[in-house]
């Protein structure tokens, strides 16, 4: 019989990341993990979230805390918890309990990092007190080393460990049952917010948070809305992009677009099944060695052909892509990389999404691609295709008058059911393809109406 290995401890997954960047940098490093920002005053603070660099290392999203690497070898600071501290939040694991939990070989009050960071590479948090610490206490900052630690956690992070991926699959399942329970509290008359609430629920019920700040919205032309107030009408189409992210910070990240009354319109329904056709076709065609860049002139390129088939788009779909008209609809990149942060890593601008050499482009269907790599066996990317009617696009006298003959003004004009739709799954990038994360929420739609009107 053949004896099952244990599956690995936080502390064997963390210390086989901290030796394969080892492998890549030969100097020190600190990392800190930050502090809560106060929302209003100093105890009424906005909730903490470690710095994402330091949770791939340390594992546990310590407060005020910082750890340091010396090759393999890792020191952590942090301070023992205050019987004031537990009078008001409860008891706190020891340091030393904590440093055994993520295999530190030592471990310290926080003031003795301050003998310990001269000249260290770091990568700066997003909180201002700890980011000015930071720079405070180095000294003498090296540029080439923060960017050479900066090159090797990408590295590191652009593909994912078992670890890794297991949290993952567990905040999409989160999510999954999220957007669920979000299609099952539509009706006419609710608002956005009793559908948010409900999805909400579900993360908070499962002790994660969510990912981003919620999107439940009928005005899905707007791509990052962020308003609640709305009442649902029948006729709207309501779009929600709802993501868990589990306690130890990673992340999950779906969209579904659905009809308040339970039914598409015909409009609706001939649009959905066009921004459909551009997600399957991304997913199908998604394995190690694509270009990124490629699925989203997939995805454009499904969209124009279905605009065209529906004389929404005039002409040729491949020169429409050239002309970037798809754009008038598809402003936004197909997806992102996904990992312990929902745009993983785009705290290093694009040093995670674009390859070495590459830039952004400043065309219209390509300022806003996210991710510009070929594709790698342990990856996790959503693919995201969307139609959007955006006032400030469609409505720009420049934008009219170059596409005036490309598009067709008044077709159009007969979709104003239509504000917005997106369709978003977490796809893992697998050795000989990929494997859809989020598949066991539908995206058909009438698999949707079935749930919506359930």
């Amino acid at each position: 019989m053949t004896a099952i290995a244990p599956s690995p401890t936080l502390a064997d997954t963390l210390r086989a990341r901290r030796e394969r960047l080892a492998a890549l940098i030969h100097f020190p490093v600190v990392l800190w993990s930050g502090q809560a920002t106060a929302r209003n005053f100093p105890a009424n603070t906005y909730p903490f979230r470690a710095n994402s660099h330091f949770l791939y290392l340390a594992g546990l999203p310590l407060r005020q805390a910082a750890i340091r690497l010396d090759g393999s070898r890792l020191t952590l600071f942090m301070d023992e918890s205050t019987p004031a501290a537990a009078l008001w939040h409860g008891p706190s694991p020891s340091r030393a309990a904590i440093a055994a939990q993520i295999g530190a070989d030592a471990a310290y009050p926080l003031n003795e990092l301050d003998d310990c960071v001269e000249g260290v590479a770091t990568i700066s948090v997003q909180d201002t007190e700890t980011a000015a610490a930071q720079l405070t206490g180095r000294g003498t900052v090296n540029p080439a080393q923060d960017r050479a630690l900066a090159e090797a956690l990408v590295q590191l992070r652009l593909t994912h460990d078992a670890a890794a991926i297991a949290e993952i699959r567990c905040a999409a399942q989160v999510s999954v049952q999220a957007h669920r329970a979000g299609m099952a509290a539509t009706q006419p008359g609710n608002t956005e917010a009793t559908v948010r609430a409900a999805m909400e629920a579900v993360i908070l019920a499962q002790g994660m948070t969510t990912a981003y700040n919620s999107i439940v919205t009928v005005h899905g032309e707007v791509l990052h809305n962020e308003h609640y107030h709305h009442a649902l009408q029948a006729g709207d189409l309501l779009l929600a992009d709802v993501g868990a992210e589990a306690p130890s910070g990673w992340a999950s990240d779906i969209t579904r677009t659905w009809p308040v009354s339970g039914t598409f319109s015909a409009t609706q329904r001939d649009l959905y099944d066009i921004v459909l056709a551009a997600h399957d076709a991304c997913i199908a065609a998604a394995r190690p060695g694509v270009e990124y860049r490629d699925l989203h002139r997939l995805a454009s390129q499904v969209l124009a052909e279905g605009l065209v088939d529906l004389g929404i788009l005039r002409g040729n779909p491949e020169s429409l892509v050239e002309q970037d008209a798809h754009a008038l609809f598809f402003p936004h990149g197909i997806g992102h990389l996904l990992g312990l942060d929902v745009h993983d890593m785009e705290d290093l601008g694009d040093l995670a999404g674009y390859a070495p050499g590459r830039t952004r482009s400043d065309r219209f269907g390509l300022a806003f691609l996210r991710l510009d790599r070929p594709l790698q066996a342990g990856m996790v990317v959503t693919i995201e295709p969307g139609f959007y009617q955006v006032p400030g696009i469609l409505q720009d006298p420049q934008r009219r008058d170059r596409y005036a003959t490309l598009v067709d003004w008044e077709r159009l004009a007969h979709c104003q059911d239509v504000r917005g739709i997106r369709i978003e799954d977490d796809v893992l990038i697998t050795p000989t393809g990929s494997e859809v994360l989020t598949a066991a929420l539908p995206n058909r739609a009438d698999e949707i109406e079935a749930l919506v009107n359930s």
